[in-house]
Formats: C-alpha cells, sequence, structure tokens
C-alpha cells in the first residue's frame, strides 16, 4: 500500500479492497471536499437566513463529509473487522460550515506498539495512521481516536466528556457489529444520575467562566449561558435517562409541554442560524460574536443601519431575548429531569402560607395555575423568596408557571395597587433583594412589571467602558449599593459600608440603581430622561416628596461626582464649592457618593482603581466640610499640612529644618494639591538636594494601595514631561495621575502615580529599575524618541471615537483648561506630551481618566503659543492628528 504521509504522492490511487467506488487520489479527494463544502456554503450564503436554511446546510455538510470519509475509510485498507464511528456533533449528524469533526476508529483488537508484534499488526498501525493522515491532507481537521471497545469502556468510567461524546456516537462504516456492541457495552456503564450530577457541575463551571450571564457584548453563541451547549446538555442528561434525546420525544414522556416545545425549537433555530452565519462570514471557526464581526453578521440577516440603530445593535437584541429563553427554559428541563433521575416527584413539601411551600429548599406553587387564579402571586413568589430563611431558588414548578404567565402582566396589572405595594414591599425588605431582583429580570417579571426596564433589556451600550448590557448592568450596580449594607462585604468597600451604616433607608438607593440607565438608547441626555421616569414612578407607588426628589437628584446627576472628581482639581475651593452647591446636604452627597462608587464599579473590572476611589472620597470629604460651613481657609489647611509633614519628617529621624531650603521654592499651589504624606516623603527623598543640577527620580508603593507613586524633581525643561511620558510608555506603565509643579527657582517637582502588570510580587525590583532608568532617559538630550506604535484592539476599531479636543481659558483667564477624548492607545499622552513640548507650552496639572478604552484627560496649561489665535489653531490641529 503507498504511504499516505508522502505529499509527493499525492496523485498515487489509494488502493482499495472495495471495488464499488472509483479509486480516486488524495488530490481528488481534496478536491472532491473542498468544491462540495464550498457549494453549500454558497447556496447557504445567498439563501435567507432562515433555520430550514441553516438545518439544511448543517445536515448536508455533515452527509458529504460522510461520503468522503467512507471513500477514504474503503481505499485505506483497514481491517474488516473495524468500525468507522462519527462522535460529538458530528455524531448527531450536524456540521457547521468550519467545525471540527470528530471520529473514532473503533479496532476488534488493540494495535501493537511501533516496532512491536506481527507483520500484520504493524501494517494495520500504518493503515490506520495513514488514514488519519490521509484525513488532514484532504482537508478534513479531524479529532480521531483509536480505541477497542473495552478501551471505549474504560475511558467512558474514568471521563464524562468522553461519555458525552460516545453517547451521540454514529456508525459511518466499517462493521456495524462492532460499533453495535460499542453502543450497548458503553450504555450500560452510563449512571444516569451520575451523568446527570457530572454535566450540571460541568455546566456551571462554564456558565462561571463566561460570568453567569448571556449578556456579554461578545458572547459565545455556542458555550455562553443561554447558548447551544445549553439545549445539548439538556439532550444529553434527558437521553442518558431515558427520557428522550428530542425536544418532541421529551414532550411525550411528559417532560416539556407542547408550547415549550415550540420556544425551544425557535429559540434553537436563531442560534443554529447565527451560529452558521458567523462562521461563513468569519470564514472560520468562531462562535463568539465579537464586535468586528457583529455588522456582517447583522448585514447576512438582511439588517441595515439607521440613524437611530445600528444593524449590529438590532442581531444582538435578537440573539440575547434568545439566549434568555434558552437559559430560562434549561432550568426548568435541568430541574425536571434532576427531580425525575433522583425520583423527588414525590418529596415532602413544607407548607409557607397558602400559596407556597418550600420544597427541598425551592419555593413551589400551590397549584400550577396559581398566577392565572390570583395575578397577584407573582410578584408576592418575590417577596416569599427574600423573606423565607433556607430558600435557594424557584422550583421547575414555580418557574414554569411564572413562564407560561407573562402574559398576565399587562398595563392592568402594572397599575394594579396591590402590585404597587408589594413591588415596594420587595425593595424595602431587609435582604434578599440581589437574588430576588436577578430571578425577576431571568423570569421576565422585571421588565413585564416595570415597562421602561423591559425597553433596556439586551440592549448593547456602545461605548468603550460597559462590558455588560444596560439590564445587567444596572443589576450589577444594584448589587454594589446592596453590598455596602452586608457586614459580610465591609472589606470591599470600607468607607463605603460606613457610610452605610447610618443611611436609614436603603431602598431609596435601591430605586436610584434600578432607574439611574433605564433611559439609555434612546437619544438625549439618558440621566435627565432617566429623571423623569423615575418621577413617575415615584408618584405612581406612592414616595414621599423629600424622598422621591432624593431618588430624582441621584439619578440626575449619577454621572457629575465621578466627572468633577476626575476632570477638575480638587485642590480649587471654588470647585469644591461649586459642587456643595449642587448637592446642598449633606445626605444628598452620601447618596451620590455610594451610587457613584457602585457606578463606576458596576461597568468593567478595568474601569475602578484605587486612585479613582481616592479622588471620589478627597471630593467627597472637602465637600462634605463646606456644606458643614466651614468656610475654605487655606492658609490653615497649608499650615496643618506642613505641620504634619514635620511630625512624619521626625518619624524618620530627619534633622529639623531640613526641609525649610526646599520649602521656600514652592508655593500654595504645590501645598494645596499635595497631602502631608506626599509633603514629608518629597522633602525626605530631596534633602540637601534642592539645588542639584541632575534628576532625581524617587518611587515608593503607592499610599492608595496600587502601582507606584513617582517624584520626578529635576531642572525644568520644555520638554521634560514628554521625557517622563516617554519613559513610561517605553516600560508599558500607565499613567492614572500627573501633578506637574514649577518650583520658584526653576525646578520640576512632579508627582506620578502609574500602574503595570509588571512585577507584581517584586516591587523592591519595580522600584529600583524605575529610579535608575528614568533618571537615565531625563538625562538624554537627544531628540524626542518616537512614540510606540501599538495596535488598536478590537473594541476600538469596532468603537471608534472621534478625537476631541477642547481649549478654554479658565475662569481667572490665567491659563487654559485642555480637554482631551480620545480612543486609548499604546503611548497616547506620550503622543500629547510632545506636541506640548514642540509648542514650549508649560503644563501645570494633569488629570488622567481612562474609561475602559476610552480616554478623558485634561489639564492645565499656559504658554504665549496660546495667546495668538494663528499658533493656538496650528497646536490644535498638530494635537488632534497625534490623537488620531
Amino acid at each position: 500500500m503507498p504511504d499516505l504521509h508522502a505529499s509527493t504522492l499525492d496523485d498515487v490511487p489509494v488502493q482499495a479492497d472495495d471495488k464499488t467506488r472509483p479509486i480516486l487520489t488524495i488530490a481528488e479527494l481534496r478536491r472532491l471536499m473542498r468544491e462540495g463544502r464550498q457549494s453549500l456554503i454558497e447556496q447557504f450564503r445567498t439563501s435567507s437566513a432562515s433555520l430550514p436554511a441553516a438545518n439544511r446546510l448543517i445536515r448536508q455538510l455533515a452527509r458529504h463529509v460522510d461520503d468522503v470519509l467512507c471513500q477514504l475509510w474503503e481505499q485505506s485498507g483497514l481491517p474488516k473487522g473495524a468500525a468507522l464511528v462519527a462522535v460529538g456533533g458530528y455524531g448527531r449528524a450536524e456540521l457547521f460550515p468550519h467545525s471540527d469533526v470528530d471520529v473514532l476508529l473503533l479496532m476488534p483488537h488493540d494495535l501493537p506498539e511501533n516496532g512491536a508484534g506481527d507483520r500484520d499488526g504493524q501494517a494495520q498501525r500504518e493503515r490506520v495512521e495513514a488514514f488519519i493522515t490521509a484525513c488532514w491532507d484532504i482537508g478534513l481537521e479531524i479529532g480521531s481516536s483509536v480505541r477497542t471497545v473495552d478501551e471505549c469502556v474504560g475511558e467512558a468510567l474514568a471521563d464524562v466528556t468522553t461519555q458525552t461524546a460516545m453517547l451521540e456516537s454514529r456508525w459511518l462504516c466499517g462493521s456495524k457489529r462492532l460499533f453495535e456492541q460499542f453502543r450497548r457495552r458503553t450504555c450500560e456503564v452510563l449512571d444516569p444520575a451520575d451523568f446527570l450530577v457530572a454535566k450540571t457541575l460541568e455546566m456551571r463551571q462554564r456558565h462561571t467562566k463566561y460570568e453567569d450571564t448571556p449578556y456579554a457584548l461578545e458572547p459565545n453563541c455556542k458555550e455562553s449561558p443561554g447558548g447551544l451547549r445549553d439545549l445539548q446538555v439538556v439532550r444529553w442528561v434527558a437521553g442518558a435517562a431515558g427520557l428522550g434525546s428530542s425536544w418532541s420525544e421529551m414532550a411525550s414522556k411528559g417532560l416539556i409541554t407542547r408550547f415549550e416545545v415550540r420556544q425551544l425549537q425557535r429559540n434553537e433555530g436563531l442560534l443554529k442560524v447565527i451560529r452558521a452565519r458567523l462562521h461563513t462570514v468569519a470564514q472560520r471557526r468562531e462562535d463568539r460574536l465579537v464586535f468586528d464581526l457583529q455588522t456582517a453578521v447583522a448585514e447576512s440577516f438582511g439588517y441595515t443601519s439607521t440613524a437611530e440603530r445600528r444593524a449590529s445593535e438590532a442581531l444582538m437584541r435578537r440573539y440575547y431575548w434568545a439566549a434568555k429563553a434558552v437559559m430560562q427554559l434549561n432550568q426548568i428541563l435541568m430541574l425536571n429531569i434532576e427531580e425525575r433521575v433522583n425520583g423527588l416527584q414525590d418529596a415532602a413539601m413544607r407548607p409557607i402560607n397558602a400559596r407556597f411551600y418550600d420544597r427541598g429548599g425551592m419555593l413551589e406553587v400551590a397549584s400550577d395555575d396559581l398566577y392565572e387564579k390570583d395575578p397577584h402571586a407573582i410578584l408576592e413568589t418575590f417577596r416569599t423568596y427574600q423573606q423565607t430563611v433556607g430558600i435557594k431558588g424557584l422550583s421547575v414548578r414555580t418557574l414554569r408557571a411564572l413562564y407560561n404567565s407573562r402574559e398576565l402582566m399587562d398595563g392592568a396589572f402594572r397599575a394594579d395597587p396591590e402590585n404597587r405595594r408589594l413591588f415596594m414591599a420587595i425593595l424595602q425588605e431587609p435582604r434578599g433583594h440581589t437574588h430576588a431582583f436577578r430571578q425577576m429580570n431571568n423570569t421576565s417579571v422585571l421588565g413585564r412589571y416595570l415597562w421602561v426596564f423591559r425597553r433596556i433589556v439586551g440592549q448593547m451600550q456602545h461605548d468603550l467602558f460597559h462590558v455588560y448590557t444596560v439590564d445587567q448592568h444596572i443589576l450589577m450596580v444594584l448589587r454594589n449599593v446592596r453590598r455596602f449594607f452586608i457586614p459580610e462585604h465591609t472589606h470591599e468597600y470600607p468607607f463605603c459600608s460606613q457610610l452605610a451604616a447610618h443611611w436609614d433607608q436603603p431602598w431609596l438607593l435601591y430605586v436610584a440603581a434600578l432607574f439611574h440607565d433605564v433611559a439609555k438608547g434612546r437619544g438625549g441626555d439618558h440621566s435627565d430622561l432617566g429623571a423623569v421616569e423615575v418621577r413617575r414612578f415615584c408618584r405612581d407607588h406612592g414616595v414621599e416628596r423629600e424622598d422621591a426628589r432624593l431618588i430624582e437628584f441621584m439619578v440626575k446627576e449619577h454621572l457629575t461626582m465621578s466627572r468633577v472628581a476626575q476632570k477638575e482639581d480638587l485642590s480649587d475651593p471654588e470647585v469644591i464649592q461649586a459642587f456643595a452647591k449642587l448637592v446642598k446636604d449633606p445626605r444628598r452627597l452620601t447618596g451620590l457618593y455610594l451610587l457613584t462608587v457602585a457606578d463606576i464599579r458596576g461597568t468593567s473590572p478595568k474601569v475602578w482603581n484605587a486612585w479613582k476611589g481616592k479622588l471620589l472620597e478627597d471630593l467627597y470629604r472637602s465637600t462634605l466640610r463646606a456644606l458643614g460651613g466651614a468656610q475654605p481657609n487655606t492658609d490653615a489647611e497649608i499650615e496643618l499640612r506642613k505641620q504634619e509633614a514635620r511630625q512624619m519628617l521626625a518619624l524618620h529621624s530627619t534633622l529639623p529644618g531640613s526641609q525649610d531650603a526646599l520649602w521656600q521654592t514652592l508655593d500654595l499651589n504645590y501645598f494645596a494639591r499635595h497631602d502631608s504624606g506626599e509633603i514629608a516623603w518629597h522633602a525626605r527623598s530631596l534633602k540637601r538636594l534642592a539645588d542639584t543640577d541632575r534628576p532625581v527620580v524617587s518611587a515608593r508603593l503607592s499610599p492608595v494601595g496600587e502601582g507606584l507613586q513617582v517624584m520626578v524633581y529635576a531642572p525644568d525643561r520644555p520638554d521634560l514631561f514628554a521625557r517622563i511620558c516617554g519613559y513610561f510608555d517605553s516600560g508599558q506603565f500607565s499613567i492614572v495621575d500627573a501633578r506637574v509643579h514649577t518650583t520658584r527657582a526653576g525646578y520640576a517637582l512632579d508627582t506620578f502615580q502609574v500602574i503595570t502588570p509588571q512585577f507584581e510580587n517584586a516591587y523592591r525590583d519595580l522600584i529600583s529599575m524605575v529610579e535608575t532608568q528614568l533618571g537615565l532617559a531625563l538625562n538624554d538630550d537627544g531628540p524626542l524618541p518616537e512614540p510606540s506604535t501599538g495596535r488598536l484592539s478590537r473594541r476600538v476599531k469596532s468603537f471608534p471615537i472621534a478625537p476631541r479636543v477642547q481649549l478654554r481659558p479658565d475662569e481667572r483667564a490665567q491659563r487654559w483648561l485642555l480637554s482631551v477624548s480620545a480612543s486609548d492607545r499604546s503611548g497616547l499622552l506620550y503622543r500629547i506630551a510632545r506636541v506640548l513640548a514642540q509648542h514650549h507650552i508649560n503644563l501645570q496639572l494633569a488629570k488622567i481618566s481612562t474609561l475602559g478604552e476610552r480616554v478623558e484627560d485634561t489639564f492645565l496649561v499656559d504658554g504665549s503659543a496660546l495667546q495668538h489665535n494663528r499658533s493656538q489653531i496650528e497646536f490644535e490641529t498638530q494635537l488632534l492628528d497625534a490623537l488620531a
């Protein structure tokens, strides 16, 4: 037999024992495989985006691969007693355009090791290896295993994944008797109860990997919660338990209703069409609806972008609704199968009240038609869930009753006074809010009752820092607020928990959290529109006037505090006074602060950092003092900071008065912008160095608990800030804050907060490296190096931000406020600094704000170039070029 490993033998025909088919060369089989596959995909590409078209494609692709594999098998001279078996998804006779092809070569006896055994055994091994290699040569990227029946049984006993693959096995060619023996024996070792437990745990792990939500902005339509895999798991465990392997078979066994069958078929069909379209658009195996493919997939469905809505947004909303339905149905079916397998249908039930039972820790309705008889019981379900100790979820019977009662929640239901009373009672319960509201959203009750909330379910957020859809972000913010009031989470938000302990009505914050982003996606200012919606809610639900005004204020101003903290100079008393005038009293300040922290931490794990937390806390404390009637006394505040700094210096055995030479060169702005700890650190680092002619660099662990704080003291020059930024750029440091000061003696005294993923557990080495290398970089008098050219992330490419530069004089008309907004990229701050240096513009303060992959930076600058229209326009033009 010719060696199928040799690529030079592509045109040599493979010998076949079975002469019923024409003998084809490897090259001919490769062409047959490619042309047949391309023809099927092209037919699908030009067809409508419908389930019949998708089903036809995945079935015909499987059949096409069947034919080619069987042709190759017949020509490969494998033993008559062997069999070729399709497993996994291919075993279901379903192949998406770029899915793996998993096969099992079932052998009648063990193959010898290489170099061992008789000549016939070695020949069989060579034929098996040649067959597998030939599969790859003809363009089939197969996943293959070679086993005997005994080996398959052993693998099935040891590994649930192998059990699953064998459960979906399908005979292709070879010995049917051996295949039937394999099926019988592997089924015998399958224990339905153990299999159910294993697949349930496996599903939970997978859900955890995808953050337990179907609403990720780039979901995996196969693996994410609510994806195709969740439906496959139901089929596997039902089939293993003898309850049917198709939806119709499960319905005939009483496992699901005919209505649920229709819902399953409809939503599974959409997911299949999306996955098939995704493969054809990407031209590779890609199951993630990533940003750069969403628009193309949407357009393949016939969606088009309009002024109000992108094509991708329409597709993703449809996907999220289908995934949510799949999650609901998966939960119902898995619980139902668990009851059947474990014989829990007749489990003892403890009555809670006339309407609900505790059934093994699950809340169960007293009758299947409870909600039809009394729709008030729908909301009472979740209040009972909150109130009853030991209840950990809703039973399958309750979930099914809720799923089938959605149409009962109409306008009359929402306007019913008793339902409004129950909803307020849920908000005002002392515990259980996070789980109750998530259950309400998962069962569609929240969106049915709060119709305004329904509009943002599955609503994408087209920005670079939110990683959740609007409804999931809102529920994350609600969770964060709730944690402020739970002692077990005090370590996460110590200051917030301290403030929450003195807040007497937590439900006011819960309402604000529910409504703060509820008007997104409508156009216009969502804060103003949300304030209108929450005002209407408070009126309809009988909220007292003062409480309603507080909630409306928090919703309307929920972005203000973060903007002031991150973009304005908190050392300026006028900034604090203006903010204090807006919030009016300490209660409104505290409520806004708690909502702001919860909101920022609910956008993305990347957005929050310790420095932002410090800025917000500093703004809160300064404003609270102003609200207490304390007039700003800059001289007294600075004297207090100096005194505290002297005490800290004494603790470090610093000689009294050693700081005077430095302090005499510093003005009030320096002392106003640095706390006593930083003032003492600078003085300690610069003792006897106040008139040095060489740069001094000192670094330490940041006092705010993240990254490093770096001080640079050097004779001032126009390109100094640019050189510092250039070093941090080349070292892959992210600058989160920069405070720039020029002394009366002409020295720059700059302080930076930087973070880096490097040296997480080796900060001593990192500090030493920064102090040495940055000092060397600042001694360089050559031209400024070119900025690094980092690649743009996929999110930035998909959601580009038009660079924006705004330059305006401050209120005293002495300095200029430069605001910059752009997509983040490697070296961006350095690019800005280079333009400042080229135009000899002096930097006095930098507020660096990174929101995911968008930057919103503010700089306080001055310079002669800003005093003339022509040079100012030239500067702004170059800055826009640098940002682009």
